[in-house]
């Protein structure tokens, strides 16, 4: 497979229609790799991280940096994601698994995901924009995928909530309030958690507290909000041979929106930062994804829910991409 296959395959949709169509995609770019690159660049402040360099095919383009202790080479991949995938038919089932077992689930989606992104990497500079809003589609999709092979209904779409103005108020001046949500998870018509799904949290944050402090004012219940993070980190400088990584998180921004706003009910990444796991705050708040999916899922599923109307389909953000997505 060439690069031109990799990119026509990465910037169309239908690709990913299927979670095999992620492990196929990542194969062939495992594949492609191995031998078909410039060169691999390890980060000057963080050597677990490296950039894949590409040759002239992409105009010698550079990635962003992977975490080398996530992804998968290619010796193992077809293993792990045999793995992967039957885990999540464990979970279908409602059975447990070791914690061997759960750290591939982090490792596979980090994979998937990443080979996506690194391939969108090479696509011309003026088509970033379309590149960061595809990325995050996907990365949506792959999560939504991921909870409905483990048993999970979910959909994407807007929650549409009821507001009442006074305690008896005409029903003709009532209104409703639309929540944009990457991930609801329901049964039949009661929602029971609510996650916002993104590559990173940069920008993000205060959308997501918001969201649920509003949530739960406006229908007097206590629903399960989360947030599922893929990595935060990206790409510290232009020269090749002076790489490093930048941290997106902001852990006092973090802080605050949990201790004087309210608590998100879990927050998940694939791929965390040294402070989420050394700070006591953020440690008690923050977890790798396997967490949610093969324990905290079910225990928000047992709570109960709240009945209301939800609109399915994939949720559109304005990126300020000016080309129309495929």
């Amino acid at each position: 497979m060439s690069f031109d296959d990799l990119l026509s395959k990465a910037t169309d949709k239908r690709t990913f229609d299927t979670l095999q169509g992620y492990i196929d995609f990542a194969a062939g770019f495992i594949e492609f790799t191995e031998n078909n690159l410039q060169a691999r660049i390890v980060s000057r402040n963080e050597p677990h991280y490296q950039f894949l360099q590409y040759g002239p095919y992409a105009s010698y383009q550079v990635t962003r940096p992977i975490n080398t202790h996530l992804m998968c080479g290619p010796n193992e991949f077809q293993e792990q994601s045999r793995v992967f995938t039957e885990a999540l038919d464990v979970l279908a089932s409602g059975m447990t698994m070791g914690q061997g077992t759960r750290q591939t689930i982090n490792r596979l989606i980090y994979t998937l995901q990443q080979t996506i992104g690194a391939t969108l990497d090479g696509l011309p500079v003026g088509r970033s924009n379309r590149a960061r809003k595809l990325n995050g589609d996907l990365f949506e999709r792959l999560i939504q995928l991921v909870f409905n092979r483990a048993g999970v209904p979910c959909v994407s779409g807007t929650i549409q909530v009821p507001v009442q103005i006074g305690a008896q108020a005409d029903p003709n001046t009532d209104f409703q309030m639309s929540f944009q949500q990457d991930l609801i998870i329901k049964e039949g018509e009661i929602v029971q958690m609510i996650g916002s799904v993104k590559t990173s949290s940069k920008d993000r944050l205060a959308k997501i507290f918001i969201d649920k402090f509003l949530f739960g004012r406006l229908t007097g219940t206590q629903i399960p909000h989360v947030a599922i993070f893929l990595h935060d980190v990206q790409r510290k400088g232009v020269s090749p041979d002076r790489l490093g990584i930048n941290p997106t998180f902001l852990p006092g921004h973090f802080k605050a929106f949990t201790v004087k706003l309210n608590p998100l009910d879990g927050v998940y990444y694939c791929d965390l930062r040294p402070n989420m796991q050394t700070d006591e705050l953020l440690r008690s708040q923050i977890h790798l994804f396997d967490k949610l999916l093969c324990e905290d899922i079910w225990r928000f599923r047992r709570l109960g829910g709240v009945n209301v109307v939800v609109r399915e389909g994939s949720v559109e953000y304005d990126t300020g991409a000016s080309e129309q997505q495929p």
